[in-house]
């Protein structure tokens, strides 16, 4: 479990166009957003 202020593990992606990106890259600052499930149905 990640804590506030640890560091954030490596994490590589592909884009919705087939681009990749990497979230947490050295040296760049990365803020990651997690929004809660508001009775939705998904």
């Amino acid at each position: 479990m990640l804590k506030e202020g640890d560091k954030a593990p490596a994490v590589t992606g592909t884009s919705y166009d087939g681009a990749t990106f990497d979230l947490g890259a050295p040296g760049k600052p990365t803020v990651l957003f997690f929004y809660p499930k508001a009775n939705t149905g998904g």
